[in-house]
């Protein structure tokens, strides 16, 4: 009877699918933060902030600083080159105090001296009442990075002036959006002289600009050396005055102009910033803490996070028109509320990628609803898909002409295991089939997962035989070695798995053994079979040597056995003793064949066995018995796991009379 609640089954599968979802927005999570990290994504981000702070910025009461731009008239008034005389300065100095400014920034640098007549006067026109721009320069070396402080001349600040560093810290695209970080900053100083508490603001804060160029109060330097005539009264009454270049005919982009910067307007107005007008900007940041503090990268990543969990929860229940309103819904709250952080907190949390956490997790549910519609309507031809190899059938999709018989001649290393005393096991259950495939398949499981670490091929599958192969379909430049790893992780994992049985099942569990073969040569590869029927397949003596190795690998007493070339080929990965050697088909001469002794062992700890093996080998050809005997025992006391080996080795020497 039924009495409206959900099965268990079907609870659990609701709950499945819910933690589904969420699963899928921690996976994008995982793949998106790192790029919170990665410094060229940052440029995305700084190129968001250009975009927001410029819409709708806030704006200071007043503005702090009246400027006195060294700029195309003045320059055409004053009539002289560049740089003007000091004592021309000096005259402006005066000007502007006698016309009440409060506190006169000079935005050029006096390093060096001049005529001492022009120093002489410009000294005594300075005061406390004035900063003179210093400059830090960075310089390279191949022991580190080196700071030096460039300050006005010492006869300047002896008069009463202030230095201030007009140095500034540009971003990748050569932007200037960081607030200096020097304590003693031009803007700074200019703010402190006119009775203002300067706090320092946190490392990286951004600054907040009010407009393009020219948005400050600007007069012309010639004006401002005859206020009275150009200006109306009151103009520098109490104000904090710069004074710096500001031309117009060098304040594009692409002009290389000095102390000219890109701002955030720059996107808008193709313009350039004079360094002076920034210094302006930076001391009304200051004063009003208008500058915005971008968020740590650690609240960055739980705001991604928390963008790609919310998108999964929308989009529980699948996707229809209404998720899709609500996806772009929740794009525009991300977008709206970083804009409003910044322009109410000051803070910038950057929405690009917790938009990208939120999309992301949209486009998986979408991508997800949408290859299960398309599993039911292929399902049969999915079914049939698994009788192929996934590399074959990925190349079939790019190339439908590959569906005919053939193939080519390749070089490939071939691997046969197969299961020991699988018959006796099968003798043992044979009242308990299910018992026996259940066996079998957890045994190929891990044998078949070995091949496929390692880029192999499975061939087939001959009852508890496995055939693999490497270099084909795909290439692989070291398949001699990656069919080797196969075998030593084959090899563990069925040691792993006979630790299993028998804590399950106690001294009764069935012990597993693998005895492995692998040769390299040239095969053909390709399309095998009948127009009817066929089959991805190699062919040739290559195959037939592999897999004879894999039985001589129970004759010989070793779990695996390796052809020459495959030996020749990871002799610098493992060390390798020489068995014996076989007559193979086709060779008027014998073929020695390999084992590895110990696949975890280093190479060259193995060389003492090597030596005494080589010996062994040469007195038991020799037919010295005595000799190959005690041999034979010392390489067995260093390996055991090759007693059984030389066991069998001993038998063929003579009996001594």
């Amino acid at each position: 009877m039924n009495n409206g609640k959900a099965a268990p089954a079907e609870q659990d599968s609701q709950t499945t699918g819910t933690w589904r979802h969420y699963a899928i927005a921690l996976i994008v999570a995982a793949l998106l933060i790192p790029f919170s990290f990665f410094s060229p994504f940052r440029l995305v981000e700084d190129r968001l902030f250009d975009l927001f702070s410029t819409v709708a910025p806030p704006v200071p009461p007043q503005p702090g600083v009246v400027i006195v731009a060294i700029d195309e008239p003045s320059f055409s008034e004053v009539g002289q080159r560049w740089p003007w005389p000091r004592d021309l300065h000096g005259r402006l100095i005066d000007k502007l105090r006698a016309a009440g400014a409060k506190v006169i920034g000079l935005d050029i640098i006096f390093a060096e001296p001049s005529t001492e007549e022009a120093d002489r006067k410009l000294a005594a026109s300075l005061g406390p009442d004035v900063v003179l721009a210093a400059d830090d320069v960075t310089t390279p070396l191949e022991q580190g990075t080196q700071t030096t402080r460039v300050n006005p001349i010492e006869d300047f600040l002896d008069a009463g002036a202030h230095a201030g560093v007009t140095s500034v810290d540009l971003d990748g695209d050569a932007y200037l959006r960081r607030m200096p970080h020097v304590e003693d900053g031009f803007a700074a100083a200019a703010l402190k002289m006119s009775g203002h508490t300067v706090e320092a603001p946190p490392e990286g804060a951004l600054i907040q600009y009010f407009g393009p160029a020219r948005t400050y109060p600007t007069v012309s330097y010639y004006q401002a050396l005859d206020p009275d005539e150009f200006l109306p009264p009151g103009r520098f009454k109490d104000k904090v005055v710069f004074i710096g270049l500001s031309l117009k005919a060098s304040t594009s982009p692409d002009s290389g102009a000095p102390d000219a910067f890109a701002t955030p307007y720059t996107l808008l107005s193709q313009g350039l910033t004079a360094g002076v007008e920034a210094q302006a900007t930076v001391l009304d940041n200051l004063q009003h803490r208008l500058y915005v503090v971008p968020v740590s990268r650690l609240v960055m990543a739980g705001l991604l996070l928390a963008a790609a969990v919310l998108a999964a929860f929308l989009c529980r229940n699948g996707v229809s028109w209404r998720t899709g309103l609500l996806a772009l819904l929740t794009l525009a709250l991300l977008i709206a509320g970083a804009w409003g952080l910044l322009k109410w907190g000051r803070i910038w949390a950057p929405p690009a990628l917790p938009v990208a956490a939120a999309l992301g997790v949209f486009g998986a549910r979408f991508g997800l609803d949408y290859a299960r519609e398309r599993q039911m309507r292929h399902a049969v031809s999915e079914a049939f898909s698994r009788y192929l190899s996934p590399d074959l059938v990925a190349q079939l999709a790019r190339n439908p002409g590959a569906l005919k018989l053939g193939g080519e001649r390749r070089n490939l290393s071939i691997l046969f295991c197969d299961v020991r005393g699988f018959t006796s096991l099968s003798e043992r259950l044979k009242d308990e089939p299910e018992r026996l495939t259940g066996l079998i398949n957890r045994l190929l499981d891990p044998l078949s997962e070995a091949v496929l670490a390692e880029k192999g091929t499975i061939d087939k599958y001959m009852g508890d035989c496995v055939m693999a192969f490497w270099n084909a379909p795909l290439p692989s430049p070291d398949h001699p070695l990656q069919a080797v790893k196969a075998a030593t992780r084959m090899l563990e994992a069925v040691g792993r798995l006979n630790a299993q049985l028998r804590d399950e099942q106690g001294d009764n569990a069935p012990v597993f053994a693998i005895g492995v073969g692998i040769n390299t040569g040239d095969c053909v590869v390709g399309n095998v079979g009948s127009r009817w029927r066929y089959d991805y397949s190699v062919l040739g003596d290559t195959v037939n040597l592999a897999s004879r190795l894999e039985g001589l690998s129970k004759e010989y007493g070793v779990s695996l056995i390796l052809g020459p070339a495959t030996a020749k080929a990871v002799k610098d990965h493992f060390a390798l003793i020489e068995l014996d050697r076989i007559a193979v088909r086709g060779r008027s001469t014998e073929s020695a064949i390999f084992t590895i002794v110990n696949p975890d062992a280093p190479v060259s700890s193995m060389v003492d066995l090597q030596e005494q093996h080589e010996r062994f080998l040469v007195e038991l050809r020799a037919g010295h018995r005595t000799q190959a005997i005690a041999l034979a025992h010392a390489c067995a006391a260093i390996a055991p796991s090759l007693a059984r080996y030389y066991a069998r080795m001993k038998t063929r020497l003579p009996v001594e009379e």
